[in-house]
């Protein structure tokens, strides 16, 4: 007999995937560059010539054993300490090579974050509008994710709301800034509030509440945007990271998570990842990408065209009257739509070759999100038929 757990989540599949293929369909019709496709978060921007040229190095220099060879369950150890070093470097942090846990991307590091600190049927946090796939992150676990409803007005934490959700169940808050799908960054006022109000709880409630806080988009910030690095803050944090959007390696699956060298139980919790590996199968990342990325541990590719991107899409939407947050990085923007069904809004939107996503599965009814990580050219060339769409739909 098949999981039936798993046979039922085949009726909640992806709105984003399903968008996606659409869009794919659709471009077979009238030629993929006519489909205007916001649906996938997929990176655009080239990568860095030197990650490139380090892995034409290593490939002509190192032995296929040391490449494509088995690398230790919690990553390979020089790579490891040029993570910490580069972390200490960049936000005044004293990690060494045994809080940092490679892992496949971002989401091996949650998989592996979560489990390490909350046990079956504990609840863990997150604030609304959040990435959608945190529910079979969280919740394959054992645990038992909440979501806190947004704060529409900027998108930073609904504090009332989440103190009446902090109850003692409560194991960990899993906070995304940048946040996919806003755009937002959280303040260094709300990381301060969250963090003195988890204090509070900790000590009233006689144990720790860990923050897992995941990073993918840490290095996409937009001018007048300013770099928050969470475990400077709050010691029992967990940073979970990817290389996919700073390096644009989505397919290469790399990623890890720093354990605050303050945080409690920080000399064991990378080695509990290590066991938990054995049981998820989110074991040795590819030696070769671990070794090409510790070359180029600083470096970024060049996103510049996401703030391009950006502000040509907000100044359209502001233009043609929609309610939207100018975001602060990521490359995503979150607008209202134009009705209060933003399903039936971005359903419409596709007789326009617009494949927009709607907000209901980030937990923000009446939103739609736009992945603009295309060519500022196509972006261009999708305005006029976002206004199009705008004009003859709602009269606008």
């Amino acid at each position: 007999m098949v999981s039936e757990k798993y046979k039922s989540m085949l009726a909640g599949k992806s709105v984003i995937r399903e968008l996606s293929e659409f869009a794919a369909e659709r471009g077979k019709e009238i030629d993929y560059e006519n489909v205007f496709d916001y649906s996938l978060g997929n990176p655009s921007v080239p990568v860095p010539k030197e990650f490139t040229q380090t892995m034409m190095n290593l490939l002509s220099s190192k032995s296929p054993a040391e490449l494509h060879g088995y690398s230790p369950s919690l990553g390979i150890p020089s790579v490891r300490k040029k993570i910490a070093q580069s972390l200490n470097r960049r936000f005044d942090m004293n990690y060494t090579e045994n809080h940092i846990f490679m892992t496949t991307g971002a989401a091996g590091a949650i998989a592996h974050a979560v489990r390490s600190v909350t046990e079956p049927g504990d609840e863990v946090l997150t604030f609304a509008p959040f990435f959608p796939e945190y529910h079979p992150y969280i919740d394959l676990t054992g645990a038992v994710l909440k979501v806190v409803p947004p704060n529409t007005e900027d998108f930073q934490i609904n504090f009332t709301l989440f103190e009446e959700m902090l109850s003692e169940k409560v194991a960990a808050v899993l906070i995304n800034s940048p946040n996919n799908p806003s755009g937002v960054v959280y303040s260094a006022v709300t990381i301060q509030k969250l963090a003195d109000l988890l204090h509070k709880k900790e000590k009233e409630y006689g144990h720790e509440i860990f923050i897992i806080s995941d990073e993918p988009y840490r290095e996409i910030l937009f001018e007048g945007a300013d770099p928050i690095y969470v475990s400077n803050y709050y010691d029992n944090t967990l940073s979970c990271y990817s290389y996919s959007k700073s390096l644009s390696l989505p397919g290469e699956r790399i990623g890890y998570i720093a354990v605050n060298p303050a945080c409690v139980d920080s000399d064991l919790i990378v080695s509990m990842c290590g066991q938990i590996s054995r049981g998820i199968g989110h074991n040795c990342p590819p030696s070769l990408i671990q070794l090409a990325v510790a070359e180029v541990v600083d470096l970024t590719a060049d996103m510049s065209v996401y703030e391009a991107n950006m502000n040509l899409l907000y100044d359209k939407l502001i233009e043609l009257g929609f309610t939207c947050k100018k975001p602060d990085g990521t490359f995503y923007i979150f607008p209202k739509a134009l009705e209060e069904d933003a399903n039936l809004f971005c359903k419409k939107a596709l007789k326009y070759d617009l494949i927009l996503v709607p907000g209901d599965s980030f937990g923000c009814p009446g939103y739609f999100r736009m992945a603009y990580c295309i060519d500022t050219e196509k972006v261009k060339r999708s305005l006029p038929a976002l206004e199009k769409f705008v004009m003859t739909e709602y009269g606008k």
